[in-house]
């Protein structure tokens, strides 16, 4: 059983203590609690108002404001008088970086405040230092020393607080001992949550942030293994930081925050969208709607064993083999993607002409196995022709078989083409014996043989099969509540491993009817949480989004929730902050300019940041970085290291291009057709 959670293939809550943020109860037994943060100048209180207005009505129960110093955060008092006047209950909550005076006068005003434990009363300014035993608790007695006033006043007033750590910004004091890890971030947290203690203060809230997915899941499980530890069960806050926008924005936010309530973790959640704010809301909302259609409370009788290890990310190691010329399977690949076409193969024409239309638009993000399914026998004569009007723009050519054939007769059928052939079939653990059979045609005519199975098929069942076999559940396996199909993926490589099969994985989103959606919003998200979720785990080898009908649209998804996670690069990188009171130019404008101008270097992360406050550490990964410095001012780093300082906003954006030039990582944009 792992340790930060109940189960890791069925979904149990995690019990935790309820903490009221004004009116609304976070954690205990209430639902998850949809927020965000407003994006105006806070000293400018008649447009604060109207978006936390905008935000109320929208369906956001808590709104955050930024109160980078004193003036914003005496500005909170008038927000919040004129916010209640207009009828608004919301509880409002100050967000504050670097300076406690700050966080004395908000407390007085809003009814919580969020503290970075990185950046309040720390130290970060990059600075390398080993630090004795003895130094580093004088540390830890500063750290008491100015926090404590804020403890207690929050004590005396009814408010609450939320520690809220950030990857990109650790103190130099962490760093020095922990690094820049996931275990650096739960110990600055757990500091600040001991000195609370002390004084007899447990209306907190913790939050692990970070603008990669993988570190964000692996610090809020490690966070909670520890607090199980310490006999600590205070609410969990989710959110990817710096996701950026678009499609991508709610990819990243629903891979981190949907993996870990799929795992029964988090109390209140935001999605950081650079983004008008509303826009978050919906968003947020279905998030917290899929998990809590599959959340139960309790525990459950029995627990599987289940040898990932949670908080350090490895890859499932798989047999390695090559899918018709050069499409490579195996640890050392990138996940493969394919797409399922709607189009059946009686419709050559239609097909030939989809193909060799939509194909052009697809130059980066490649069908790599054209999946078709079979319904009838009078179809497998349309293969041949099939592979003939494809010719070589797809390099396999992947066959569902879902009707009843004898699989003698469907090797004969099986036309000779320098296409590569993969046959899908569901199978029962009582039909071994077609299995056996099943494998070998495929084997003899040159196909990967793809099986369907249940993660409680018999025990040796793979004893004797190919080494080039791709495995996937069955395509009719439901899972009931509280059971998730990523536990049933979890369970399917448990289950491989315990065979001593080597395997490679195909996850496939497939439509389920009592989820089905023809949202296209809904679609993003689960394929995100799924895929996402065990491509985190390190499974997964092959994907398919086939809930999206749309050939085009579920071969780009495909590619986007990969790099989401970060199992595969196929565009630009961008890593951008979603904007606040603190922000010092206009983040959305920005952000989809430089998109435009560099959006087709692939490969290569840019990080957009507003201000310096998570700047520099959470784009720590990244090739450079566009990062306000003064209004007006921007300042452009390579890595974490500053290069140039105070550019005029009118020329960063050429300086930019510049700077990636000199680094080599420019290359000229394909000319479009006319």
């Amino acid at each position: 059983m792992s340790s930060y959670c109940s189960s890791r293939f069925a979904t149990i809550r995690r019990p935790s203590r309820e903490v009221s943020v004004g009116e609304i109860g976070v954690g205990g037994i209430n639902p998850v609690r949809v927020q965000s943060m407003t994006t105006t100048n806070t000293q400018d209180v008649e447009a604060t108002v109207k978006q936390a207005i905008d935000l109320a009505e929208a369906g956001c129960e808590i709104i955050r404001i930024t109160a980078p110093n004193k003036s914003a955060a005496r500005a909170l008092k008038d927000i919040h008088t004129q916010f209640r006047a207009a009828g608004f209950s919301n509880p409002l909550v100050a967000d504050i970086h670097f300076l406690p005076s700050a966080a004395m006068e908000a407390i007085e005003h809003v009814e919580k405040v969020r503290v970075n434990p990185g950046n309040y009363a720390d130290n970060k300014k990059f600075a390398v230092r080993e630090y004795s035993d003895s130094q580093y608790n004088e540390e830890l007695d500063r750290l008491h020393e100015g926090f404590s006033p804020l403890v207690i006043r929050a004590k005396q007033l009814g408010r609450s607080l939320r520690i809220g750590t950030n990857h990109g910004s650790l103190s130099d004091r962490i760093m020095n001992r922990y690094g820049d890890t996931p275990l650096g971030m739960v110990e600055s947290a757990l500091e600040f949550l001991q000195i609370g203690e002390t004084h007899g203060f447990y209306d907190m809230i913790l939050s692990m942030k970070s603008s990669n997915p993988k570190v964000m899941i692996e610090a809020y499980r490690l966070l909670v293994d520890r607090m199980n530890a310490e006999k600590m069960d205070y609410p969990l806050h989710l959110g990817v930081t710096e996701a950026g926008d678009g499609e991508d924005g709610r990819i990243k936010s629903t891979i981190g925050i949907g993996s870990l309530l799929t795992d029964g973790l988090g109390d209140t959640i935001r999605v950081s969208l650079t983004e008008d704010p509303v826009f978050e809301i919906p968003v947020a909302e279905a998030i917290a709607r899929k998990a809590m259609d599959h959340w139960v409370n309790g525990n459950i009788d029995s627990q599987e064993p289940d040898s990932i290890d949670p908080y350090h990310y490895k890859r499932r190691h798989t047999n390695a083999f090559t899918l018709g010329k050069d499409l490579k399977v195996g640890p050392e690949a990138p996940p493969t993607v394919f797409t399922y076409s709607t189009i059946p193969l009686s419709e050559i024409d239609q097909l030939e002409s989809f193909i060799n239309k939509e194909a052009p638009l697809l130059a980066d993000t490649p069908i790599e196995g054209l999946c078709f399914k079979i319904s009838s026998v009078d179809e497998i004569v349309n293969l041949e022709t099939v592979l003939k009007s494809i010719g070589d723009q797809i390099q396999l050519l992947v066959v569902e078989v879902s009707c009843e054939i004898e699989l003698g007769s469907l090797s004969r059928s099986l036309p000779q083409s320098g296409i590569p052939l993969a046959l899908v079939r569901d199978f029962e653990d009582s039909a071994f014996d077609e299995y056996k059979r099943f494998v070998r045609v495929c084997y003899d005519y040159g196909a990967i043989p793809i099986a369907g199975l249940s993660p409680n098929s018999v025990d040796g069942i793979f004893s004797e099969s190919a080494d080039n076999l791709i495995v996937t559940l069955r395509s009719n396996l439901v899972a009931e509540r509280p059971s998730h199909h990523v536990g049933l993926y979890r369970q399917l490589a448990e289950r491989l491993k315990h065979w001593r099969n080597a395997s490679p994985v195909w996850i496939r989103n497939q439509a389920q009817s009592k989820f089905n959606s023809p949202s296209f919003l809904d679609r993003l998200l689960d394929a995100s949480n799924l895929t996402g979720s065990l491509l985190c785990d390190g499974i997964g080898d092959i994907i398919s989004i086939e809930s999206e009908k749309d050939f085009v649209r579920s071969t780009k998804l495909a590619y986007n929730v990969l790099q989401g996670a970060g199992a595969r690069i196929s565009k630009t990188e961008f890593v951008a902050c979603p904007s606040c009171g603190r922000t010092l130019f206009d983040l959305q404008s920005t952000t989809q300019r430089i998109r435009e101008k560099t959006g087709h270097l692939k490969g290569v992360k840019i990080a957009i940041m507003g201000c310096i406050v998570n700047g520099p550490g959470e784009m720590a990964d990244a090739d450079f970085g566009y990062v306000g410095g003064a209004p007006a001012k921007i300042n452009l780093y390579v890595g974490k290291q500053c290069v140039q300082y105070n550019i005029p906003q009118s020329e960063a954006d050429d300086r930019l291009i510049k700077l990636i030039k000199k680094h080599n990582k420019w290359v000229d944009p394909e000319p479009v057709a006319s």
